[in-house]
């Protein structure tokens, strides 16, 4: 039997996939002030694990909904603006005369509230974005092709979120060219990482419905980022997601 949702219902492991995905996008940001070259590949340091972001984002959405995945996201990005001030206040204040690493502190450290603001715009178009596209298409497949929905939600959200990200963090800094294949690889390599995680992505999304006994459609979802109140489901809402779980949840 499904449990019926509503927005006090509680979860095992939504704190614990909160807490992740919130790690994984603070440290992403910090590796994003270097860019790597692999062989003919220029990319973000952030790349190495950002890929982990859009894996829970599509986790969480897939399993929670939306609403709360909507929650999650914001916890995110509050966790990423504690980071810009905090670096920037302890970069602003006075070096102790014994401690002599302050020009290495600006130009490592320095660059984390410009790229961290570039990653927080262009994080709260595309994971948006990414969330959006996944409940919607969710609903028009009937909880089916959960593989496609995973790949063409990221490869969507993904685009706008790399565009914006170099764009808002090294104009002024790279060259256009350069500029454009930084974006493009980041890009390419967050699609390569979503496809090539499925293997792993799909049975633990199976596994957290079976576990948190919930597999959410989000029926009438107020879909505005900016809206944090859940709206309270009808029992039209809810006959309907749950004959849409039960086709899904063995």
């Amino acid at each position: 039997m499904l449990r019926k949702y509503s927005p006090q219902t509680s979860f095992n492991y939504l704190p614990v996939l909160t807490g992740f995905f919130t790690a994984t996008l603070l440290i992403s940001n910090v590796l994003n002030c270097k860019i790597i070259r692999v062989g003919q590949l220029p990319f973000t340091g952030g790349l190495i694990l950002f890929p982990l972001v859009a894996l829970f984002g599509d986790v969480l959405t897939e399993v929670y909904g939306y609403a709360e995945t909507r929650k999650v996201i914001w916890t995110g990005l509050t966790s990423l603006v504690l980071l810009i001030v905090t670096v920037a206040i302890v970069g602003a204040l006075p070096a102790d005369p014994l401690w002599h690493n302050q020009v290495a502190y600006v130009a490592i450290l320095g660059a984390v509230p410009r790229v961290a603001a570039a990653s927080l715009i262009a994080y709260f178009v595309g994971e948006f974005c990414n969330s959006y596209v996944l409940a919607k298409y969710k609903i028009r497949t009937a909880g089916k092709w959960m593989s496609w929905r995973f790949v063409i939600s990221t490869a969507l959200g993904q685009l706008i979120d790399s565009g914006t990200f170099v764009a808002v963090a090294f104009t002024g800094r790279l060259p256009l060219r350069e500029m454009i294949e930084v974006s493009l690889t980041g890009w390419a390599i967050m699609v390569t990482w979503e496809i090539a995680a499925l293997p792993l992505t799909v049975p633990l999304v199976k596994a957290l419905k079976r576990i948190e006994n919930l597999d959410y459609f989000d029926i009438d979802t107020d879909f505005n980022p900016l809206h944090l109140r859940m709206r309270l489901p009808t029992p039209e809402d809810a006959e309907t997601s749950n004959a849409l779980s039960r086709r899904q949840i063995p």
